[in-house]
């Protein structure tokens, strides 16, 4: 295809053209399925040609309530006609309510907002570090935080300074010391790597990018004594795992775990544009002071407008519930197929992490072929597969899931 072809204004593109379009100007630091998504709405795409697919990714959690919720919608589309940005620099009449009611619906405080995940995450890290010294007394520049091996908290260079996933850390050293991983599920691991400099322990309740890893029960707890009882922040990175995806608002709640510092993100933005937030109480937020931390955009009004909607929705309780009923079906649904393709399975809530065995095909190949059954999925570390298909997904939705994924597993082992 020629260059004014790829860029004419008035043409209509396929997928192809796209594709080329896309890999010829953006970099290449994915590496997408061979699929052209046009339009949406709630747990199903189409893409350029017409042709619908069942999202069983959900924008990595991003899109727990589908795309195009229509009362998000109408909130965004009000909010849009009023103010968008001010900068923190003025108040808003939005982030003041927004903020009110996400401290009440965590248990928290307070919270301070910021934009991606992995900025709330970089915001954590520095209220944990700054509390450390100026609360607990850590001798200045020794602050230490504690993180668990097969993390995925983000993509900024102190957060992959303490990643153990190569490919996200090659050659983006020199990396920023003040950080002992340890192995995930193992209370004793963490108490053993505590000494005088530790501030936090951060941790995600289910690690999401590792492939729905569900720690051994009791973990949670073990975690929260352990904090207590040598005076450290736990800092739970619930921006996959939280509000409703494993079927309770926080996946803490599963252990009846609070944590000092809840990090959220993903579903608070509804699936429309980035907000993210940690909330804590007053003795560990209150060390973030004008100018030590900001944000142009962190808070805006159209955020929090749309955050607090959100906020509203989880308040029903209907997604969590959704979450445990769809979330069982599917589990009912995958159980029958470890052994017969799967070598194993995860499910917490409409959230499940199943692994391929390797000998049929890589979890590329299962996501290409589940594409050609109408169901997008993504894979990760090899033959793994994440599901979290949207909390409005019906009961049909999920079986449309289970019955492509048995098929797919069933044409591979006949191969």
């Amino acid at each position: 295809m020629s260059e004014q072809q790829l860029t004419g204004a008035s043409a209509v593109l396929d997928s192809a053209a796209h594709i080329e379009l896309t890999e010829r100007w953006a970099a290449h630091n994915y590496r997408p399925l061979p699929v052209v998504i046009s339009a949406a709405s709630g747990a199903w795409v189409t893409d350029v040609e017409g042709n619908h697919y069942l999202d069983c990714l959900a924008g990595y959690s991003a899109l727990s309530f589908g795309h195009g919720h229509p009362r998000l919608l109408a909130v965004a589309h009000a909010q849009l006609d009023r103010l968008t940005l001010t900068s923190r620099a003025f108040y808003n009449d939005q982030l003041g309510p927004f903020a009110r009611d996400l401290a009440a619906f965590t248990g928290k405080d307070v919270v301070l907002p910021m934009n991606a995940g992995a900025e709330a995450v970089e915001t954590a890290i520095k209220v944990s570090r700054r509390w450390g010294y100026e609360v607990k007394g850590v001798p200045a520049g020794t602050a230490s935080i504690i993180v668990m091996e097969g993390n995925f908290h983000g993509r900024t260079t102190t957060i992959v300074s303490f990643s153990t996933d190569e490919a996200a850390r090659r050659d983006y050293g020199p990396f920023t010391p003040g950080f002992r991983v340890v192995p995930y599920g193992d209370a004793a691991a963490v108490e053993a790597a505590v000494d005088e400099t530790t501030v936090a322990v951060l941790l995600e309740p289910i690690q999401g990018e590792a492939g729905v890893i569900i720690p051994p029960t009791g973990y949670l707890r073990e975690v929260r004594a352990l904090c207590d009882r040598h005076r450290l922040l736990m800092v739970a990175d619930e921006i996959q795992s939280g509000l409703a995806r494993t079927g309770r608002t926080f996946a803490c709640d599963h252990e009846d775990v609070v944590p000092d510092v809840y990090v959220l993100g993903k579903a608070l933005s509804g699936g429309i544009l980035p907000v993210s937030a940690i909330a804590a109480d007053h003795e560990v937020l209150d060390v973030v002071t004008p100018g030590s931390h900001g944000s142009t955009f962190g808070g805006n009004p159209l955020a929090a407008a749309i955050g607090r909607e959100v906020v509203a929705m989880l308040g029903t309780h209907e997604f969590q519930d959704r979450s445990t009923r769809l979330g069982a079906l599917l589990e009912e649904g995958l159980r029958p197929l470890v052994g017969a393709g799967l070598d194993a399975l995860r499910c917490r809530g409409l959230w499940a992490g199943v692994d391929v065995d390797p000998t049929l095909m890589s979890g590329r190949e299962t996501c290409e072929a589940l594409l050609r059954h109408g169901v997008l999925a993504k894979e990760t570390h090899g033959a793994t597969l994440r599901l979290a298909p949207p909390l409005v997904s019906t009961e049909e939705d999920i079986g449309v899931l289970v019955d492509a994924l048995g098929v797919v597993l069933a044409a591979a082992r006949a191969a």
